[in-house]
């Protein structure tokens, strides 16, 4: 009598039912993996933007750029202005904080809460005149528990 090769039955179930709990398993920690990616991201805009107004600031108050207000005490009117460029004090040039505006990884947009100095530290709505912090408008509650408009 001949020996048939080949799998039984069982020997097939056994694998399918371990690839499927090692796909169940690989799933969560996939979508954890990109939302913590996300949060990186969304960390590294937000330090970003904050690092150019704190450089426009200090270019301002050491009166290397020709800053537009006093009343905005040394502050940006706005982001854009931080991308287009300021005039510089002595010379046909100016100087750009940043390449452009970073993209909120949760939203896709170039879009960003904005606070002034006469705002509230969490206020949602910003009272105009310049940029003191930006943050993020998206929804949801980061991996450690804090809300990403608080970041």
């Amino acid at each position: 009598m001949q020996r048939q090769r080949g799998f039984t039955l069982m020997e097939m179930l056994v694998t399918a039912t371990v690839l499927i709990i090692l796909a169940s398993a690989t799933v969560p920690m996939m979508k954890n993996g990109i939302r913590r990616q996300k949060e990186l991201e969304l960390r590294r805009s937000l330090r970003e933007m904050r690092m150019a107004i704190d450089a426009y600031k200090t270019q301002a108050e050491q009166q290397k750029i020709k800053a537009p207000a006093p009343e905005n005490n040394g502050y940006p009117e706005s982001l854009e202005m931080l991308v287009e460029g300021v005039p510089a004090m002595g010379r046909n040039a100016k100087v750009r904080f940043l390449r452009r505006i970073p993209i909120d990884p949760f939203t896709g947009k170039a879009e960003w809460g904005l606070r002034s100095t006469n705002d509230d530290p969490d206020s949602t709505s910003w009272g105009g005149g310049h940029v003191f912090d930006v943050y993020s408008q998206a929804n949801g509650t980061g991996m450690n528990g804090i809300p990403y408009r608080e970041w």
